[in-house]
């Protein structure tokens, strides 16, 4: 639990914390963003479409987060029928907070580049700077996931055809259950199902890089 983290080591459990509230504010920013770029206002006109981490943080996910390991921010609302290219437009939105981890991972890394030529290594900067790469590609690898409520889901239904639409509403309706399912599986009986998840994309990146 990263709750057991403030008794073990408080400056670390600090430091994950920051690099929680910083991934999941910019993941909910983007879709907010996106979507207000593409023609829907509700976001914006919800106070989402700002850098406040208050406006993201979900007081029940947030708990989640600390005591489970798990956890998530306030949903962005938005309209689709606003959207410009309505089909595609969800897509877009739903892939803008994935995309806005990966981009910060990215920056981040170059950061660690760069001072990993003058600062010494086992840094305080340099536990923060993994913290922050590590959490913004959990969370922008876990919410590629295809099975609702996460962004995967809304590419998936953007890419099947409409005659499977009665699937896709018994899917968004069900799929929250099926997630759930898989994190206690992969948490209470060793199964792994995401941390093979994740360690096929890091292997992927060791590949290409």
């Amino acid at each position: 639990m990263l709750i057991s983290t403030l008794f073990s080591d408080p400056t670390i459990f600090l430091v994950i914390i920051l690099s929680l509230v910083y991934a999941l504010t910019i993941h909910e920013f983007s879709h907010a963003l996106v979507a207000t770029y593409l023609g829907d206002n509700t976001a914006k006109f919800s106070g989402r479409l700002n850098l406040n981490p208050l406006s993201h943080m979900e007081f029940f996910g947030t708990l989640m987060l600390l005591f489970a390991g798990f956890g998530w921010g306030k949903p962005v609302p938005v309209n689709p029928y606003n959207l410009k290219w309505r089909r595609w437009g969800m897509a877009m939105v739903s892939l803008a907070g994935p995309a806005s981890n990966f981009i910060s991972l990215a920056i981040f890394a170059g950061i660690v580049n760069v001072l990993s030529n003058f600062v010494p290594a086992g840094s305080l900067v340099f536990d923060f700077l993994f913290y922050l790469i590590f959490i913004n590609f959990i969370l922008g690898i876990f919410n590629l996931i295809p099975i609702p409520p996460l962004d995967g889901s809304k590419v998936l239904f953007a890419i099947l055809p409409s005659h499977m639409d009665d699937f896709k509403r018994k899917f968004s309706v069900n799929g929250p259950w099926v997630l759930l399912g898989l994190i206690f599986l992969d948490r209470f009986t060793g199964l792994n199902i995401f941390g093979n998840i994740f360690g096929f994309f890091i292997n992927l990146i060791y590949l290409l890089f």
